[in-house]
């Protein structure tokens, strides 16, 4: 991947890492992802596992969305199960 021009004309050499959110099911809570979240960390990525509250589908994800809304910068969203059954909820 070639690196993008900076404003001075020069190029940046590096790209940040995005931070990796994981939202568990249904029957799971957050700590269900431990394994994953410390071989992510060990390659250095930022990593949230946020406690899904389990109260209903529409507060679930609006919480998450605030979750989201929280990170600067890139992110990659992993659910599963019933935490990967929603998108952004809309009012």
């Amino acid at each position: 991947m070639a690196a993008p021009a900076a404003a001075d004309g020069g190029t940046t050499t590096t790209t940040a890492k995005p931070t990796i959110v994981l939202v568990h099911g249904a029957f799971a809570d957050a700590s269900s992802w431990n394994g994953v979240l410390e071989r992510l960390e060990r390659r250095g990525y930022s990593v949230i596992a946020p406690a899904n509250a389990l109260r209903g589908l529409y507060s679930d994800s609006t919480y998450i969305a605030s979750v989201l809304d929280s990170i600067k910068g890139p992110l990659v969203l992993v659910g599963h199960s019933y935490g990967g059954s929603w998108g952004r909820p809309t009012s």
